[in-house]
């Protein structure tokens, strides 16, 4: 029997969001293994599975209007986005620290900020690292989000290996789809996203508008 196949831009969508969907099962796993069952961090992981699931509902069923754009506290997004994922920093050896952020507003959807920056924290711890810093600061009439990290420096895992095993579960062979995320946000949001490697690492920067030209 012949498989079905999807078009390139309707598999990149659902991969994508399959992709949101797998991250933040990953961050409950780790809380959970970690004996953090009623942390702020599996409660706010809690909502952006849920986001995620109906994220993919409207991808299978063409439902629309899933961002509900409001102003957002910058800071308060950094510290949520750091806890949900300090942890597994620490798991792979590494160190991820929350750097200064001023008191900005942002006009967005939190849900898909909180996506855009899951997915640049765990790009960096998955492919960079291992000390790994978020901060913010205003350029004008915006603010402009890093994740940096300091480079990684180890060889890449043997064929069999515990770390290849769990990149197949988490998916973390599947290159792109969480970066795409990022910039798909970054447009909605009337912002930009960039990226930048050297020797000594990588910095991603997610370049947002103040609400209202406010701090």
């Amino acid at each position: 029997m012949t498989g079905f196949r999807l078009g390139g831009t309707r598999r990149a969508a659902l991969n994508e969001a399959l992709h949101e969907l797998r991250r933040p099962l990953q961050a409950l796993a780790l809380a959970i293994g970690a004996g953090r069952a009623g942390s702020r961090g599996v409660e706010s992981s809690l909502v952006l599975v849920s986001a995620a699931v109906e994220r993919l509902d409207e991808e299978i069923n063409g439902h629309g209007g899933r961002w509900a754009p409001r102003p957002v506290l910058v800071r308060p997004l950094l510290d949520a986005a750091v806890g949900r994922w300090r942890s597994r920093a620490r798991r792979g050896g590494g160190e991820l620290r929350l750097r200064g952020a001023p008191p900005s507003v942002v006009e967005g959807d939190p849900l898909a900020l909180a996506q855009a920056l899951d997915n640049l924290i765990l790009n960096a711890i998955e492919h960079g690292g291992p000390a790994i810093a978020v901060g913010a600061r205003r350029s004008g009439r915006r603010v402009r989000i890093a994740v940096a990290d300091s480079g990684r420096r180890d060889e890449p895992p043997r064929v069999g290996s515990p770390a290849t095993l769990f990149a197949r579960v988490t998916g973390r062979r599947r290159h792109g789809h969480g970066l795409r995320v990022v910039r798909r946000i970054a447009d909605a949001h009337g912002g930009q996203f960039e990226l930048r490697r050297c020797a000594g690492g990588s910095i991603a920067t997610l370049e947002l508008p103040l609400a209202d030209g406010r701090a």
